[in-house]
């Protein structure tokens, strides 16, 4: 906890805020921020996302598993499933319905599937 601490606080010191004006950021309180960056006590988890966002980190950096700030332990590569039309049911699940932009970007994943399957 002590290290996630220490995390917690480079990132506030990083951007010039006081734990005060932080809490506020993070619908928190000034103590409740003090105690974490002391490693004093454990943070919810629903804080611990929105420091990710604010600071624009993952949470493998505020964990330590990672020096990078945007840093990953590991890097996941699924095997595509053989049949198309499981491909297909796998990528409508993807994406939001009616939203433009993910329809756009279905749509181009489902031709580039196309085009690789007729090379």
């Amino acid at each position: 906890m002590k290290e996630i601490g220490k995390r917690l606080k480079y990132l506030r010191e990083g951007i010039g805020v006081s734990q005060e004006k932080l809490a506020k950021m993070l619908g928190t309180t000034q103590s409740s921020i003090n105690r974490y960056e002391k490693g004093q006590t454990e943070m919810p988890i629903e804080l611990f996302r929105k420091y990710a966002d604010l600071f624009d980190v993952s949470l493998d950096y505020i964990f330590g598993r990672a020096d990078v700030p945007e840093g990953k332990l590991y890097n996941y590569h699924p095997d595509l499933p053989p049949d198309k039309e499981e491909m297909r049911r796998f990528l409508e699940m993807c994406f939001e319905p009616g939203t433009p932009a993910n329809m756009k970007l279905k749509e181009s994943l489902f031709r580039i599937m196309d085009e690789k399957e007729e090379d």
